[in-house]
């Protein structure tokens, strides 16, 4: 397919802004994948469409402070830092993009903190942004860690006009973080409340989880028509065989299985085998979904409301059929739904 097959136009005004006053406010769109059908819900509404043993799949990846100001030794250059991975704890080798990049070569040093107690030297260039810094600290690791995300700030999407607030923060973890990694929060799964995570257990809802570390893959921009020839970042994931066990259980017992998040639907594609079953996995995954795709493991998927032209937004239109999701998306727009990490959600289920 070509990238202007997603293009659409989307008022500014439908791009949520602000972090919502409960995480599991907002509407919610249905689509009846076989049926071609769409009804107009409330996020809450959500667990009318399961029933007892099925299985909610989350992510529970955890968003570290990625956003630093580095200050450059002896021009006291001021410089954005955003952290990416952790490269090797022992020695503090971090993988980090930085701007202006032309300022920063090898041999540079960089100070963070007020105090400026924290000094990192460059010891590589990896791309035109990309830098690999060493951090010189004593200390141990977890210190460091500590002293270092003390000065960092929640990475905000290039399409929130404003910088990250104490609600952002909070907002962007979900109920259910357990492994550090991820410098972009996995959207729909910060949806789901205490109020929410409730109800799924009074139903008899299954809920398990797998890991990946969402990066700044969700926000780069495509640079080429055809899609075939576009590459995602790797990102890291890990499927466990207690995981495992539980889906493949529920797979067989043919239940209905819902990816919270597309982050998950390809954590799982990634990690499938022959009809339909996962298998253990720890691991890199850059697997790009698009249509035509033909998928392994689940029957639904929930996500937000994603803009034009992005990676998520080809991964549910693969999902759910491209004119049926671009369609509903032009509905979406009429109706006013709330688009971006803070909007609106949608549902397809295979039915």
């Amino acid at each position: 397919m070509k990238l202007s097959q997603f293009r659409f136009d989307l008022p500014d005004n439908l791009i949520a802004q602000q972090t919502l006053k409960n995480r599991d406010d907002g509407k919610m769109m249905v689509l009846h994948k076989k049926r071609e059908k769409i009804e107009h819900k409330r996020f809450v509404d959500i667990l009318d469409y399961f029933d007892e043993k099925d299985l909610f799949v989350f992510n529970n990846t955890q968003v570290f402070p990625s956003r630093m100001i580095g200050i450059k030794e002896k021009t006291e250059a001021v410089i954005d830092v955003i952290m990416l991975r952790e490269l090797n704890p022992e020695v503090k080798l971090w993988d980090v993009l930085v701007d202006p990049a032309r300022k920063i070569r090898v041999g540079n040093k960089l100070f963070f903190g007020d105090d400026k107690n924290i000094v990192a030297e460059v010891i590589d260039n990896t791309t035109s942004r990309g830098r690999t810094l060493r951090f010189l600290y004593d200390g141990s690791h977890e210190d460091f860690k500590k002293d270092l995300f003390s000065y960092g700030k929640t990475l905000m999407p290039p399409y929130i006009n404003r910088t990250a607030s104490a609600a952002d923060t909070k907002m962007y973890q979900t109920l259910f973080d357990e492994v550090e990694g991820a410098v972009v929060a996995p959207f729909a799964n910060i949806r789901f409340s205490q109020e929410m995570l409730k109800k799924m257990q009074i139903k008899g809802i299954d809920k398990s989880f797998v890991t990946l570390h969402c990066s700044l893959s969700a926000f780069r921009n495509i640079e080429v028509e055809d899609l075939q020839k576009h590459k995602l970042d790797s990102e890291q994931m890990e499927v466990t065989p207690d995981f495992v066990e539980l889906f493949n259980k529920k797979y067989a017992e043919e239940r209905n299985i819902c990816a919270i998040g597309t982050s998950v639907l390809r954590a799982l594609e990634t990690a499938s085998t022959v009809k339909g079953k996962v298998k253990e996995y720890k691991g890199w995954s850059n697997r790009f979904i698009f249509p035509p795709y033909e998928f392994q493991t689940v029957n639904a998927l929930l996500s937000t409301m994603h803009l034009p032209c992005s990676t998520m937004l080809m991964n549910k239109a693969a999902f759910g059929g491209y004119d049926f999701v671009m369609n509903a998306y032009q509905t979406a727009i009429k109706k006013k739904y709330k688009f971006g990490c803070y909007g609106d959600t949608m549902l397809i289920i295979n039915d």
